[in-house]
């Protein structure tokens, strides 16, 4: 007779896939915004890189799955949000009595998460229904009207990336308690330098609309 599995290798199963798709997004996530970063340095280089990655089809293939992998990751990241009001502040009154820096990160997670789950789908919808990609596009988009929402959507997902990459080297034990302090200091370093970048290369594509 086989056996049952248990609720607890339910979770662990989980959070794996928890662990493993949020791993591949930020590192998407990570080498987007360095390919788009390369508009500062020359906008014939960025609609090179655009037009290698349309003419291979690794765009057109890229752009669903990776909806998909948001859509998956969240999906299984849910089930531990609290979404209710009261929930919520339970939540909010333990992390104020836990005085414990890791449950504040959390809960940003929380929030930038639904942010970048409504705002991947207008990004990415918005980018593959006007093929080619290239800066002009993207300047032409920004003076329609998008720069607020990149101005608001860029920090969440910078934020969501850097706050998720740390709590995985502490759930997997890479960062341990000790160390902790200096792996916060270090995330938000490199979410400052990845904050910068974007913020350079949206104002980069401002001035050439």
């Amino acid at each position: 007779m086989a056996l049952s599995r248990s609720p607890v290798d339910d979770r662990t199963r989980l959070d794996f896939w928890q662990a493993a798709s949020g791993a591949v997004l930020a590192l998407f996530v990570c080498v987007h915004l360095v390919l788009e970063g390369t508009v500062v340095l020359s906008p014939a280089l960025t609609n090179g890189i655009a037009w290698l990655l349309e003419v291979t089809m690794l765009a057109q293939v890229a752009a669903p799955v990776i909806m998909l992998l948001i859509l998956f990751h969240f999906y299984i990241a849910a089930r531990k949000m609290p979404f209710r009001a009261n929930e919520l502040g339970v939540f909010v009154q333990h992390s104020k009595g836990l005085k414990e820096v890791d449950t504040w990160l959390w809960l940003v997670q929380v929030f930038t998460a639904i942010v970048i789950l409504a705002g991947a789908f207008y990004h990415i919808y918005s980018v593959m229904t006007d093929l080619p990609i290239n800066v002009a596009g993207s300047a032409k988009r920004l003076h329609s009207g998008w720069l607020a929402f990149y101005v608001f959507f860029l920090p969440c997902v910078i934020l969501h990336t850097g706050i998720g990459v740390y709590r995985l080297a502490v759930k997997f034990g890479v960062c341990v308690k000790a160390t902790r302090p200096a792996w916060r200091k270090w995330t938000w370093i490199v979410m400052g330098c990845y904050l910068l970048l974007g913020a350079a290369a949206l104002t980069r594509v401002w001035f050439l609309g």
